[in-house]
């Protein structure tokens, strides 16, 4: 009796946790972006305390990176988008693991690969968007 009187009178579902307005892999895009140039910047600086921080803040922006494409593979994407683009779970490995390279490197042409990833999750995200 207490169960159907608190039960819920609607059913509803969403697509993801909130509107679907605050997924956006700029974010991913942004972090890289700044792991490439801090690659790029510390290539052209000798000091020593200099490359400390640029390590740490690289590291920090990868892995924020990272995160952010992880809550659009584990929020954001659903199985309709898995079916449509069965590629979708390879690319995202493939991108965390360039972000993990580029987390512990210095060499800009790792950030670009990692970059090149979140283009091409990006491509598939405004295509789900479309829709």
């Amino acid at each position: 009796m207490l169960s159907r009187l608190f039960a819920p009178k609607v059913k509803v579902s969403a697509h993801c946790d909130l509107p679907c307005g605050v997924y956006d892999p700029a974010q991913a895009r942004i972090e890289a972006e700044s792991v490439k140039a801090i690659q790029e910047k510390y290539q052209a600086n000798e000091d020593p305390h200099f490359r400390a921080r640029a390590t740490t803040i690289k590291e920090e922006r990868a892995e924020l990176a990272k995160h952010h494409v992880s809550v659009l593979w584990s929020d954001y994407f659903k199985p309709p988008h898995f079916e449509k683009y069965p590629e979708l779970h390879q690319l995202v490995n493939e991108t965390l693991k360039a972000l993990s390279t580029a987390k512990g490197s210095t060499d800009p042409a790792t950030g670009q690969k990692a970059l090149d990833y979140i283009a091409q999750i990006d491509k598939i995200f405004w295509e789900t968007k479309k829709a």
